[in-house]
């Protein structure tokens, strides 16, 4: 099979290319991204010599060069990470998310229908459900939860979302969806709260937390995503939703703790912030459809995920210290610049 990864630089989309690539070498595994400030052609060193990957830089909103790309490529399968994630992000500039997120899914979507496509998978979150009270640990976010978003972020992927459906139901086209707890892992972007965290202890400086740090998450090993999203392209039924959770609910402030624990730092670093705008209490997902259906099973709970991601950032410091100074960026000119 050809499959088509599309922001396969950044962080899931990044080790579901590592893991796709070294699972299954008969198959070509294309990279697209367009290197936005959280690509990182760093993170593809350990398979960008592999006989089956190959990377191509591109938009997804441009429609001239999707559709290009689909004609020369004959791809079988299209699995969509590329989005701007970032709810912070997404509230002092909502456009551009609307441009990747919605647009660039239905630029996807269209050379699909023109080209044909054995499946789409739009990867989403778990963010376009909203949030739950945190007074009612016995709710949980299902296939069936009607959408309600909260931020400009969670409702460019709900739209997608939306578009992938009828573009299934219009057009036919083959089409999964997998809506992700938050991830946590390898290579993930230091604005996130786990790289974050670990960074700034690392440098005894102070840790930001939003409100309380009452709100809860439910994390996920970004392995255990990779996996999934395996099974759901290959064996997932066509035209459904399949919600993917960790089973591992902790508050911001846990996390945050668990984290100084692990690096023998103190709980004075922790500085409370003003909170964030429309700031979601509560996600936790159940993922019981996917485990009946498809035999899914998470390997990693919060305490082995924490210790193995922790581990990964002290011994690859030069990765994410190569993108606080900004050096990640000029990466691509000494990989590629000689050869456009």
């Amino acid at each position: 099979m050809k499959i088509i990864v599309t922001g396969g630089a950044g962080f899931i989309g990044g080790n579901f290319v590592h893991y796709m690539v070294e699972k299954y070498p008969e198959d070509m595994i294309i990279n697209l991204d367009a290197l936005t400030y959280a690509g990182n052609l760093e993170t593809l060193k350990p398979v960008e010599n592999k006989p089956n990957y190959k990377f191509i830089k591109g938009d997804i909103a441009d429609r001239e060069f999707i559709f290009k790309l689909f004609e020369d490529e004959k791809p079988d399968v299209i699995v969509n990470f590329a989005a701007e994630s970032h709810v912070d992000r997404s509230i002092t500039d909502p456009e551009i998310f609307v441009r990747t997120n919605v647009m660039g899914t239905t630029t996807l979507l269209d050379a699909c229908k023109q080209f044909g496509i054995k499946r789409f998978h739009q990867v989403s979150t778990d963010e376009v459900y909203g949030d739950l009270p945190l007074d009612r640990p016995d709710l949980f976010f299902t296939e069936e939860t009607p959408l309600h978003t909260s931020s400009p972020y969670s409702s460019s992927k709900a739209s997608a979302d939306l578009f992938v459906m009828a573009y299934h139901r219009t057009f036919g086209i083959p089409v999964s969806i997998s809506r992700c707890s938050n991830n946590y892992g390898p290579y993930q972007f230091p604005e996130k709260l786990i790289p974050l965290m670990i960074s700034r202890a690392l440098a005894d400086e102070e840790l930001p937390v939003y409100g309380n740090g009452a709100n809860v998450r439910d994390w996920l090993h970004v392995k255990d995503h990779c996996q999934a999203i395996d099974l759901i392209v290959r064996k997932g039924a066509d035209g459904c939703v399949y919600n993917i959770g960790g089973h591992n609910e902790r508050t911001n402030l846990e996390v945050v703790k668990t984290v100084l624990r692990a690096l023998d730092k103190p709980e004075s670093l922790i500085k409370y912030v003003t909170d964030r705008p429309g700031h979601d209490r509560r996600y936790a997902i159940d993922p019981k459809k996917l485990e009946t259906e498809l035999g899914w099973k998470p390997e990693f709970n919060f305490d082995t995920g924490m210790k193995q991601t922790i581990q990964w950032y002290l011994e690859n410091r030069e990765w994410w210290e190569h993108i606080i100074s900004g050096e990640y960026s000029n990466y691509f000119e000494k990989m590629y610049g000689d050869k456009l």
